[in-house]
């Protein structure tokens, strides 16, 4: 491979074609903005975002189920912190705390066996988000409840499966000439899970990892790639072929495929992960989750997810939406597109 320099004066020259690639993991969209790399590039090299963002893919009626479950009596949900912020149809979980709503935010799901174990007459809902990156802790976390007979915590499952969507917008007609595969998700899955993708349609994936160099190593190689089904693993550090089969032995134990609802792209078959029936006491009606309707009918957040539209395009970005003010879920999460956009004043 040709040192950096290289890699950067043939990626600024570059005139041929018109590229379009996507990456499709929230901190790979972060990376990008936060490093200006698309200043970087040929204009004609376009980058877009893709649904990397777990938070951002989750759709208002998971919310609003959410909101639902933390007024019920003797009902706490917890949750990561970005996901108190996100807008359902009417309100988000920390506006509901206004109303008797109880709902906590935690920074590890095994925070709720304490919390479960000291206060054995509330049931601790957790809302359990993400792609196949977290799947695994939500399993050790069953598998430490069951140990300890602890019957007071729920899961409402909005767990996402990456190969799936990508099949979806490839399939949707998009131009999109080769993707920047998700690093934490391959660590999980391996790099061999993008290869049918890559076949399939004839385009080429590159598995990264997150510093500038990394991304600018991975965008040359789809340039050089450009029209063949290949996958190329450009963090042999932490991606092997097979990724964590032991990781993916304990999920399987407790989870599996679902249909799922991903914000601006529907119901996708296959795409979602679901407790199964054997451990289905733990489920808090993840299953009667199954549409995807925008909560403000002016953000464009869906279109944003899917790469049809740039932050930009969108009319309310910048004026009543802003990280403090967030008019959807893609300016909450600091892994949203809008959000970086914002963030790190990206114009391209």
């Amino acid at each position: 491979m040709n040192n950096l320099r290289q890699a950067l004066d043939f990626l600024k020259e570059y005139d041929g074609e018109p590229l379009t690639f996507m990456e499709v993991c929230g901190t790979h969209t972060a990376a990008i903005a936060q490093n200006g790399i698309p200043e970087l590039l040929s204009a004609k090299i376009r980058l877009i975002s893709g649904p990397g963002c777990p938070v951002c893919v989750t759709v208002a009626e998971y919310i609003d189920r959410l909101i639902e479950l933390s007024l019920k009596p003797n009902t706490c949900v917890v949750s990561f912190g970005d996901m108190l912020r996100v807008p359902g149809k009417s309100s988000s979980l920390r506006e509901a705390q206004a109303e008797g709503a109880r709902a906590e935010m935690i920074y590890s799901p095994f925070e709720l066996i304490e919390k479960a174990k000291a206060n054995p007459g509330t049931e601790y809902v957790f809302a359990a988000v993400g792609f196949e990156t977290t799947t695994p802790a939500y399993a050790l976390l069953l598998e430490e409840a069951i140990a300890m007979g602890l019957d007071n915590i729920r899961l409402l499952t909005a767990i996402k499966t990456m190969p799936n969507a990508i099949d979806s917008l490839c399939s949707g007609g998009m131009k999109i000439d080769g993707f920047i595969a998700p690093g934490h998700v391959s660590v999980i899955t391996g790099w061999r899970e993008f290869e049918p993708l890559a076949q399939k349609y004839s385009l080429p994936f590159a598995v990264a990892g997150f510093e500038a160099e990394e991304l600018i190593y991975a965008i040359y190689s789809l340039v050089k790639l450009r029209g063949r089904g290949r996958v190329v693993n450009l963090y042999p550090a932490a991606v092997t072929e097979k990724g964590n089969t032991k990781a993916k032995e304990t999920v399987s134990k407790y989870f599996e495929p679902c249909d799922a609802a991903w914000r601006g792209m529907g119901i996708i078959p296959g795409s979602g992960l679901v407790l199964r029936e054997e451990y289905s006491r733990f489920d808090a009606g993840s299953s009667e989750l199954t549409h995807d309707e925008a909560s403000n009918k002016g953000c464009r957040c869906g279109q944003v997810i899917t790469g049809a539209v740039s932050p930009l395009e969108c009319p309310l970005f910048g004026k009543i939406c802003t990280p403090t003010a967030p008019q959807g879920a893609c300016m909450v999460s600091g892994e949203g597109n809008c959000y970086n956009y914002f963030v790190n004043n990206r114009k391209v």
